[in-house]
């Protein structure tokens, strides 16, 4: 086909289901409110159902729900027919999803929902249908027309459903207080799980792998230690482990512009820096990321509480984990 027709029918397929998103703003109200109510109030998980595409929705919606701090799955509702029903509970709040709201297999299930007293809220785009009907909330999600040009498969349909299944997430995300670090509890092995969990013990390098040396060590023999342990600084500390200083490269370069200098007498004490940056093992490895960066620098050391040196930390290390 001619790649300008194509083009054309494209952007009239996202026309269409940017009206369908626009007409539902004014179907955030009262019902959207009482829906919100319910599900807060709810002691158990929220159920969502559907079949077909809105079962492919529902599975979304669901997975949503989870991740932002309301306890969600999916249900098939033909398998629900067939003994997974035996999942749902009294504590819980069915979110049931369908276009039509004449879908055969919600409808074989609803009775036993409405038996037990479990709080159903429908999604449907036909608000005298026999499903909004029996819903005790029902969410209008109807569509002026379907982006298939042949105005049968479902496409605004399912777009509109799954945009008022965000919105329900995100509002009840909003009244729950649900913050950055609930939400990394939940994505442990996404970027920002990995940014807002790790900690610097967790990456930092201990024991043999750390650079020291006391503080009456020849500048030269402090030299061969940074050069073998890679990290381009050592810690000068005293018998006890406990920080006086750190040599790094960076020092190395103002040594050698400093003509006063004997590199073959001078001890390392005597060149260092008093103090340096230094990170704790208890802080999240983000934090160790914002003081590199602040202070230009590509590695920390980390003490205790007392001072100790007990780590070192490369920008690498952050880089691996995902962190930086």
């Amino acid at each position: 086909m001619d790649p300008a027709a194509l083009k054309k029918m494209g952007r009239k397929a996202l026309e269409i289901e940017r009206n369908a998103l626009e007409a539902l703003m004014p179907r955030v109200g009262d019902e959207f409110v009482h829906a919100c109510q319910v599900m807060l109030e709810c002691r158990g998980r929220v159920i969502v159902t559907g079949m077909g595409k809105s079962g492919h929705v529902g599975g979304k919606i669901a997975a949503t729900l989870a991740s932002t701090g309301t306890p969600a799955f999916f249900v098939h509702p033909g398998e629900a027919s067939h003994g997974d029903l035996g999942m749902v509970t009294r504590q819980d709040v069915v979110l049931a999803l369908s276009y039509s709201g004449e879908t055969g297999e919600l409808l074989a299930i609803v009775p036993l929902i409405k038996r037990h007293r479990i709080p159903l809220v429908a999604m449907t785009g036909k608000p005298g249908s026999t499903l909004a009907r029996m819903a005790e909330v029902h969410i209008d999600v109807s569509v002026a027309q379907e982006a298939c040009p042949l105005n049968l498969a479902p496409t605004a349909s399912t777009t509109a459903t799954l945009a008022m299944g965000d919105a329900l997430a995100v509002a009840l995300l909003e009244a729950r207080g649900f913050s950055e670090n609930d939400f990394a509890m939940s994505h442990p092995g996404g970027s920002l799980g990995k940014r807002l969990l790790l900690k610097i013990q967790d990456l930092m390098h201990t024991g043999e792998r750390v650079p020291k040396v006391s503080a009456d060590t020849p500048l030269m023999e402090a030299l061969v230690v940074i050069s073998r342990k890679g990290f381009g600084l050592t810690a000068v500390v005293d018998a006890d482990d406990t920080l006086l200083g750190v040599y790094t490269d960076g020092d190395l370069r103002r040594t050698l512009d400093h003509p006063g200098v004997d590199f073959r007498k001078a001890r390392v004490g005597e060149v260092m820096t008093k103090g340096g940056k230094v990170a704790h093992a208890d802080q999240l490895a983000a934090e160790a990321v914002n003081l590199m960066e602040k202070h230009k620098i590509t590695a920390l050391l980390v003490t205790d509480g007392r001072q100790k040196v007990v780590g070192v930390l490369h920008m690498h290390d952050l880089l691996r984990a995902g962190v930086y």
